[in-house]
């Protein structure tokens, strides 16, 4: 199939994660199963041996010391998985949890961690089958995903609970349906199967790949009210912009020159102030900024996309297994740590550029004019006070979360990067962030009509309010300010900046 993902030794990028994240099938090359089959063989030479290896032959965390007799070895396996049976919460959505069975995959095939290839295949074949592990919210303090990846590890083995086209069932009736056969876990395997990132990597790829285009979107809205207001757009000539050579600053002020194409603004003797206030004149250094972050979280999350994280680490070539601390995510940790106050300063922007639309709307159209047009469905001024409310919950969570964790398991686990909670307040950042935004430009279109203003829409900006025009329609004429947000607030990003970058 043409949008298959090929896995191989290579690493996966983030767009990689992404297309099976939203439903692609998955392909193993013949370089990636050898190089499992060498991995595996390391971890079968190690079991011959007397010397011990964490999690093979011993006990885990504060039991590191504790051998484990070699009858026991098979059952242990499933021991392990089955007492980090631990996570709570609702379950992660399926996008969620295929980027993380994919990230593991990805892991696995780089030959860190010594699991069978029947396991390895196992993995692919849920992934192109649809079967989805249930895997609970809350469980990983970012020291790698271990109870996460437990649920995920539970289904391998005929255990758990998963989701196979739209029914929730038992992982062993999952895959009995799907067709897959079970697995056996061998040495090392049940460790193998929880010792990683998964949920954490997988989420971060999705939510990085969300922020650039939150990033586009905060362009057009700005864009939107620099028509609004009449702002004057010295801000964006490349001059200005270029003098500071920073990549996303350059990048949003060529995004927002092609969204302004032909707009009012832009002529020569357009009415402007000298100077606009700052939510206005630095849009390209702030939104820059955000692009700047989440090009760092990006290369982050690759950074682990191109790792073997396990813990032992098996080292192909030179036939080892090495303890080691590859689990911990930190530099990624901190990298969405640093994303959410750049997203915050974007709410900053808006929220103080609704201000000043409120000043201009007052000032330039009768009262008569505002409650005859706030009679109509789909108009957003009101909604201004949402907006308020929804930019101090923003401002909380620009917090960092990943120095919240404290001493686990006797103190042996005394530190952690709270990977998991720091991608997920990111997440919900920009779900604050895209509502604030939608709100903006809902309020600029209401600007326009309430004045009813003659001068010409640059291209994308014009392209963005028909989009909206149509999908307000589609609403119905019954509908609350409540509604419409609803209705538009998934095409923001998609159907509503497509149309506006299509046209500029």
């Amino acid at each position: 199939m043409s949008d298959r993902v090929v896995i191989g030794t290579a690493p996966l990028r983030v767009d990689d994660i992404v297309r099976i994240a939203e439903g692609a099938p998955v392909e193993l090359t013949a370089d990636a199963e050898a190089r499992v089959v060498a991995s595996r063989a390391v971890v079968d030479e190690h079991l011959a041996r007397p010397e011990p290896v964490y999690g093979l032959n011993t006990g885990l965390g504060h039991l590191r010391d504790e051998r484990m007799p070699t009858d026991q070895l098979l059952a242990y396996q499933v021991g392990i998985v089955r007492i980090h049976d631990g996570a709570l919460g609702r379950p992660l959505p399926a996008t969620v949890v295929r980027a993380a069975m994919a990230v593991r995959l990805a892991g696995i095939v780089r030959g860190g961690s010594g699991m069978s290839l029947e396991a390895t295949r196992t993995y692919a074949a849920m992934l192109n089958a649809g079967v989805h592990p249930v895997i609970p919210e809350v469980g990983s303090v970012g020291a790698s995903d271990l109870m996460h990846m437990t649920a995920i590890a539970l289904v391998l083995i005929g255990e758990g609970v998963a989701e196979f086209r739209g029914a929730r069932v038992t992982g062993a009736e999952a895959m009995r349906r799907a067709g897959i056969p079970t697995i056996t876990l061998q040495a090392k395997e049940g460790l193998g199967a929880i010792s990683a990132n998964g949920v954490s990597v997988g989420h971060g790829a999705l939510v990085v790949a969300r922020a650039a285009r939150v990033a586009a979107t905060a362009d057009l809205v700005a864009a939107a009210k620099m028509e609004a207001l009449g702002a004057n757009p010295s801000i964006i000539e490349p001059a200005v912009v270029g003098a500071k050579p920073i990549p996303g600053q350059v990048d949003a002020g060529a995004h927002l020159r092609r969204l302004l194409r032909g707009s009012a603004i832009l002529e020569p003797d357009a009415p402007r102030s000298v100077q606009d206030p700052l939510s206005l004149r630095v849009v390209p250094q702030v939104h820059g900024a955000f692009r700047e972050l989440g090009r760092f979280a990006h290369e982050a999350v690759e950074g682990e996309l191109a790792s073997m994280d396990d813990n032992p680490l098996v080292v192909v070539d030179e036939g080892r297994m090495i303890s080691n601390g590859n689990f911990h995510p930190m530099l990624m940790a901190l990298a969405f740590d640093a994303l959410r106050p750049a997203v915050a300063h974007v709410g900053v922007l808006s929220d103080r550029r609704m201000n000043h639309l409120w000043t201009r709307l007052l000032a330039g159209a009768s009262m008569e004019a505002i409650t005859s047009y706030g009679s109509r469905p789909g108009t957003g001024l009101l909604s201004r006070y949402a907006a308020a409310a929804q930019y101090a919950e923003l401002r909380l969570l620009a917090g960092p979360a990943t120095l919240d964790v404290g001493a686990l398991d006797l103190g042996v686990e005394d530190h952690a990067t709270a990977a998991p909670l720091t991608v997920h307040r990111t997440e919900q950042a920009l779900d604050v962030l895209e509502s604030i935004l939608l709100t903006e430009l809902l309020t600029d279109r209401d600007l326009f009509a309430v004045l009813q203003a003659s001068g010409a829409h640059g291209a994308g900006v014009a392209a963005a309010l028909t989009a909206i025009d149509v999908a307000c329609a589609a609403v119905g004429p019954v509908a609350t300010a409540a509604d419409v947000h609803a209705a538009l607030l998934p095409l923001l990003t998609t159907t509503i900046q497509d149309a506006a970058d299509a046209a500029a």
